[in-house]
């Protein structure tokens, strides 16, 4: 078995495209990648094709692994195996939504997305439809086709800067594998944000700070962190729904 050590030195490796670093990778944490997929049995679904799909998601989590997570390479890969899975699982499920659904299902996002960036807000099921010219009985359809977990990430609470949270701080009986997976993605969303967005959210949700703290900081006005926290946030939910 390989030490901590060992795993980084592989991982450094590997993502500087030595096979047979990645050989050994693989080849040492196959226990792990088996363990992962046996909750996913029974889903019409043949054990070696999740195992190649779990290995699938173990090598994105080789790619992707940063040290500086400060977590065991394990703990990390989890929810990136779990990921790839789910994925799988929801693309090439029992239920199948038509093309045109699903094509439509993404204009809406984007549609969404691009309002919510303008407003600071989310539109309306009526104002969805009006824009697609459709009825909001197909618009709410179109939506639940792709539909995900996002209002984990809504933020709750009262008026007051201090009160607000993501809702996911505040479900205590969510699922331990997806609460991980759902860390460790939006970790790499926020890695990938700009460098003021990234501050904002770092020292928002990682560091305790008030609004009113960050725009010190910043040298803004608080109302235009409020907007800001508030737009970085819907963009990571869009986000979200893309990879899961």
């Amino acid at each position: 078995m390989l030490d901590f050590e060992q795993t980084l030195l592989l991982i450094e490796k590997a993502q500087n495209n030595d096979q047979d670093a990645l050989n050994i990778l693989v080849k040492e944490n196959s226990p792990l990648i088996k363990s992962v997929i046996k909750r996913y049995r029974n889903k019409g679904v043949e054990y070696e094709d999740l195992y190649q799909i779990g290995s699938m998601g173990f090598l994105k989590a080789i790619q992707n692994f940063d040290k500086n997570f400060n977590v065991r390479f394990s703990t990390y890969a989890v929810p990136m195996i779990a990921g790839e899975i789910k994925r799988y699982l929801r693309d090439n499920g029992f239920i199948k939504v038509s093309r045109s659904v699903k094509h439509l299902s993404i204009q809406i996002n984007k549609f969404v997305e691009n309002y919510i960036a303008k407003n600071f807000e989310s539109p309306t099921i009526n104002q969805i439809a009006e824009e697609f010219g459709i009825s909001t009985q197909d618009a709410v359809f179109a939506m639940e086709s792709n539909i995900q977990p996002l209002s984990l990430y809504s933020q709750v609470g009262g008026e007051g800067e201090d009160k607000q949270q993501m809702l996911i701080e505040k479900i205590p009986a969510v699922e331990q594998l997806d609460k991980q997976m759902d860390y460790f993605l939006l970790l790499n969303l926020i890695k990938e944000l700009p460098p003021r967005d990234k501050k904002i959210i770092v020292l928002r949700y990682f560091r305790d700070k008030t609004q009113r703290e960050i725009a010190d900081i910043l040298g803004v006005s608080q109302v235009q962190v409020s907007r800001l926290e508030n737009k970085i946030l819907s963009q990571i939910k869009v986000k979200l729904s893309d990879i899961n």
